[in-house]
């Protein structure tokens, strides 16, 4: 894995204008009082206590007039209350605990593919230069949240994704990663020094919460329909891998190849279909070409791709074998992050320092904003964070997907190597495997709704509890 950093650095993809923040930024490093210490034990009980005081005043439409306008003020007063600061903290405290903040480990900060040096004692400049440029970084990243006050969902009475669309956000915020490293560079930052770029809030319209903004979660929903995703359900990373790949099909069918909201292939990584017991999912080449080919339609034999890996690495919690290789993920070029979080509770998890995950949170309840992509002067601070916070990555729910962005053949070769790296360095555990073609030809049947239903009783819920047992031993691999 030497030479990451250096090779990411000098990225033909990068752009020339990649500096480092002002001594400012620094500001936005902070603890909120005893986070740090707090420690609290995860439990059903007060799990399933937060999540039902969340729906019982979950916005599904328009309030119905209350006859009793004591009752009424009560329940906007309580509204409040859980939207508010002060039930966030509760809810991150009972389940799970939630750190903010760097620490004080002097270990390099991996963040999509990005290496930060945090120097040794002795030189505390060069160490502050590398934690304000990680926090420029990380505070560049889209944030997506719960909305509520948008237009209902299809036929539903939902206005809000309110306890229950914290996976969407979270694959709606890689995708996002995908499509700014495609129209930007990974270079690029949110600077209030320098004017936003048009494509920056063309990005951004692409995710508004309405049915004209193509990755809406009305869009997503309606894509998702055949893996049984609705508003107000509860989805897992392989059902939302596979909508993402239903979602960017339909739009390849409704535009031009050079028009397209989707400028890229989505492959979703699954198991090898020779495996006992599935396997380690494979990363094939032919298939990869194969897609590309199909989503030029025909006019190139290789495009920008997006690979999705879901992976379940255990049963309750994320075997130990396999932390340091998800780690190790965040220093492919490449890299585009993790789709997971603390069990029921989704998250996307953006950098690593040692053993501790940094993540963008989506359970945070905004008001709905579409931004025009005409609007080069919106205010676009709700699509940002500033507060940087982190788990354990053994505490991270096993039920996760992977996701990596290659621009061309050369950069997907250059992933190829990495993978194969770091599967043989797995001592026989890898996350996934690369192959040049399948031993048996894939029929189209792997793709079908009676495969996928199999996989989608495995796949973890978010926002709620899984109590499922998706597997009999904890070494064991899903078929994916």
């Amino acid at each position: 894995m030497k030479g990451f950093c250096e090779r990411n650095f000098n990225s033909k993809h990068c752009c020339n204008t990649c500096s480092n923040s002002p001594n400012r930024v620094l500001g936005f490093v902070s603890s909120e009082p005893g986070s740090s210490e707090n420690k609290v034990s995860k439990t059903s009980l007060w799990s399933g206590f937060s999540l039902s005081a969340f729906s019982i005043f979950e916005t599904h439409g328009e309030p119905k007039v209350c006859g009793k306008k004591g009752s009424n003020g009560w329940t906007q007063a309580m509204k409040r209350v859980m939207n508010g600061g002060s039930m966030r903290r509760f809810q991150e405290r009972v389940l799970g605990q939630n750190k903010t903040g760097i620490s004080s480990s002097t270990s390099d900060i991996w963040l999509l593919g990005v290496c930060y040096k945090i120097s040794q004692e002795g030189s505390s400049s060069d160490s502050s230069d590398g934690v304000a440029a990680f926090v420029e970084d990380f505070s560049s990243r889209i944030l997506l949240t719960y909305r509520k006050g948008f237009d209902a969902i299809g036929d539903s009475k939902y206005t809000s994704d309110v306890n229950w669309g914290c996976m969407l956000r979270s694959s709606q915020m890689l995708v996002a990663q995908a499509l700014i490293v495609h129209r930007l560079g990974r270079c690029w930052r949110k600077t209030s020094y320098q004017p936003l770029h048009k494509e920056y809030f063309e990005i951004l319209q692409l995710f508004g919460d309405s049915e004209a903004s193509a990755f809406s979660i009305h869009n997503i929903l309606q894509a998702g329909n055949g893996y049984d995703l609705a508003a107000g359900s509860w989805v897992g990373p392989y059902a939302m891998c596979r909508t993402w790949d239903s979602l960017a099909r339909c739009k390849r069918e409704e535009t031009e190849l050079d028009n397209q909201s989707f400028p890229m292939a989505v492959y979703v990584v699954s198991g090898d279909e020779d495996g006992e017991r599935g396997g380690a999912p494979v990363v094939c080449v032919e298939d990869v070409s194969r897609r590309c080919f199909e989503f030029s339609k025909g006019q190139a034999n290789w495009t920008p791709v997006l690979l999705l890996v879901p992976l379940v690495l255990g049963l309750d919690k994320v075997n130990p074998r396999y932390i340091p290789l998800l780690g190790t993920t965040f220093t492919f070029p490449q890299s585009l992050g993790i789709l997971g979080g603390r069990p029921g509770v989704s998250t996307y998890i953006v950098g690593v320092q040692d053993e501790e995950a940094f993540y963008l949170d989506p359970h945070e309840v905004q008001p709905a904003v579409n931004i025009r992509r005409d609007d080069l002067e919106a205010d676009t601070s709700s699509y940002h964070c500033n507060i940087l916070r982190h788990v354990p990555l053994d505490s991270i729910d096993p039920s996760l997907a992977l996701g990596f962005y290659c621009r061309d053949k050369d950069d997907f070769d250059d992933f190829c190597d990495s993978a194969s790296e770091l599967a043989d360095q797995s001592k026989g555990a890898p996350l996934f495997t690369v192959t040049q073609i399948r031993n048996m030809p894939k029929t189209a049947s792997h793709y079908d709704r009676e495969s996928d239903s199999a996989q989608l009783q495995q796949d973890g819920s978010f926002d709620a509890e899984n109590n499922a047992e998706v597997c009999t031993q904890e070494d064991d691999w899903q078929l994916l």
